[in-house]
């Protein structure tokens, strides 16, 4: 078996004298796909990447044993990873006056932080202003998709049509029937691990083989079962069984470093945007990729109104360059993408590109997170040792408030996700009492025995939860940063009350002791998922896209990536934002062959 393919040579010249037919901002799981469709379908495309192409390989290094590595996955000194009590009493930007000579995310403060120290942006280089908000960033051909959880899930008509269901926000232009054919694609060609169970809110994929779940997780799943409640094998964005029409993909075999934080497979079994997408755009030789390009302006010809290209910067150079195309999109993030738009002013545009309806930065939404439980399952507790820590997740328990009930406190709802059993570095070794001998028998007796689960909710979008520029704050680039104006409000805080009574319940049911609770909300942003900030609508007046994400003002710019989501459900968005650029993105293609952009 060949476990590292080889990529495509990335060093190509880029002729910025010619026009392309398209020219994609950003490189993870949007920007990938949007390239993917777009060589698939004849187009000439330019890329173009802030961050550089990592040998991810050297990056991860997912076979290296914690010994065999110097200061056993730690960065160097002088780095530092910001912790949940700098997000909470620090105001942003958090690495302003530190002494530390390099700074990064939460993610980079986990174990394993050298493995991401050249994936995670540097703090001191981007700041960011406003109310806490714990941002995490990745600039590399690839983003977050190097790193990201591998949760991959569907949304359902509760989603896209959840005002219809409680009356809140606003419906999205498409329901799950339009997007449906798209998720099949995008399950067909990058792989997914799972079980069908025909729940009507969370719609099965097109699965591969799943990941098995253990003794602590079947045993509840059949208690759940009797509460009307379901636990399912983790829905992974994961080939299991291979794919045959990706040369640059191995199926996964169970190795056991999945669960070694911050993440990643060098192997490339979990979804990448650069081998999943990006390598196989490039065998059409459609694809011209720049990393090191810093995007700060979508251009406007001001005789036809139209984009003509983008402005950027080259990161190590600091020169100005101009990327001319017939087409725009952006894929750099949902918070990045409408720093972009607010960026792009103009006489035709003085409130930012595509922002007539004044909504572009406002709406926006994501998970909140933190609240969940820890078990013991007792009847575990010195049996033998066994291997769970090479699976690419645990389970997931669906959502099931507010379906077909009405919980008072909050509307929308959460789902949990969790796992059990052995890993490399045993569970609770430090809340366990005691030393020496006794110590370590303990610790081995209950490594394999607990079960932990955590819940993520949805977080309702409100005009008022809103990003803009800083007036005077500006980035390591002398480009003006993004200021947050947003918290969680009460039905968020309501909700995650809930999480912690459901998951205690849920826990003694099975007859798992419960040995821990977290009862305490995580940052604003700790989920990683924002979401919308140019949301899609049918009236240009309340939204800033349509339902091809094609702004209603500009009409060849499109915007792919979550900024174009309406509302963030309770489930993770990757999937969704990849089934949504491929069916943008093939109505791009038909347009251009038509001539009407």
């Amino acid at each position: 078996m060949t476990l590292v393919k080889v990529a495509p040579p990335l060093q190509q010249d880029v002729d910025l004298s010619q026009t392309y037919d398209a020219v994609i901002v950003g490189s993870g799981a949007a920007g990938g796909m949007a390239a993917h469709v777009l060589t698939a379908q004849g187009l000439r495309v330019l890329m173009l990447e802030a961050g550089k192409k990592l040998h991810i390989e050297q990056e991860l290094r997912s076979m290296e044993w914690p010994y065999d590595h110097p200061r056993r996955g730690d960065a160097p000194p002088g780095s530092h990873g910001l912790s949940f009590n700098e997000y909470t009493i620090r105001k942003p930007p958090y690495a302003k006056g530190t002494a530390f000579k390099h700074v990064y995310s939460y993610v980079g403060g986990w174990s394993g932080s050298d493995y991401v120290k050249n994936i995670l942006v540097d703090e001191k280089d981007h700041p960011y202003t406003g109310t806490n908000y714990a941002w995490v960033r990745a600039r590399c051909l690839g983003g977050k998709t190097n790193i990201w959880g591998r949760l991959a899930l569907r949304l359902s008509d509760y989603d896209f049509k959840a005002k219809s269901h409680d009356g809140y926000g606003e419906d999205w232009p498409i329901s799950y029937a339009d997007l449906a054919p798209y998720y099949d694609k995008v399950d067909l060609y990058l792989g997914i691990a799972g079980v069908k169970e025909n729940l009507p809110h969370l719609p099965d994929s097109l699965f591969q083989r799943p990941t098995k779940l253990n003794y602590g997780e079947v045993k509840l799943r059949h208690s759940l079962a009797t509460m009307g409640r379901v636990l399912t094998p983790y829905r992974a964005g994961v080939t299991t069984d291979g794919l045959k029409h990706n040369r640059y993909r191995s199926k996964c075999y169970g190795r056991g470093a999945c669960n070694r934080r911050p993440g990643g497979c060098d192997i490339h079994a979990v979804f990448d945007s650069p081998t999943g997408l990006i390598y196989p755009a490039m065998d059409t030789g459609k694809l011209t990729i720049r990393p090191n390009s810093i995007a700060h302006e979508v251009l406007v010809d001001p005789n036809t109104g139209k984009a003509r290209g983008v402005a950027f910067l080259d990161s190590e150079t600091r020169k100005s360059y101009e990327a001319k195309a017939k087409v725009v999109i952006l894929a750099a993030s949902t918070l990045e993408s409408a720093r972009l738009l607010l960026l792009s002013r103009s006489p035709q545009h003085p409130n930012g590109l595509g922002n007539s309806s004044g909504h572009v930065g406002h709406n926006f939404c994501e998970h909140v997170m933190g609240p969940g439980v820890t078990g013991l399952v007792k009847e575990l507790v010195g049996k033998p040792h066994t291997l769970d820590d090479g699976r690419p997740g645990g389970f997931y328990i669906p959502r099931f408030r507010n379906l077909t009930d009405r919980q008072p406190g909050f509307i929308r709802g959460y789902g949990f996700e969790g796992s059990s059993g052995h890993t490399m570095f045993p569970r609770h070794v430090f809340d366990t009492p005691g030393f020496g001998a006794q110590f370590k028998k303990t610790v081995r007796d209950h490594a394999g025995a607990f079960i932990s689960m955590g819940g993520f909710g949805e977080v309702l979008p409100r005009y008022e939860s809103q990003v803009d520029l800083d007036p005077e704050v500006k980035d390591g680039w002398g480009i003006p940063v993004l200021r947050f104006h947003y918290q969680f409000s009460d039905n968020e805080r309501k909700m995650a009350e809930d999480m912690v009574a459901t998951g205690r319940e849920m826990f003694e049911a099975a007859g798992i002791e419960v040995v821990g609770v977290d009862r305490e909300v995580l940052t604003e942003g700790w989920s990683i998922h924002e979401l919308g900030t140019a949301r899609m609508g049918t009236d240009p007046k309340a939204s800033v896209l349509n339902q091809f994400q094609q702004s209603h003002d500009v009409r060849n710019l499109f915007v792919v990536d979550g900024s174009s989501h309406v509302s963030a459900s309770c489930q993770n968005p990757t999937w969704t934002i990849m089934a949504l650029a491929w069916r943008s993105c093939e109505y791009l293609a038909d347009e251009f062959r038509k001539g009407t952009l």
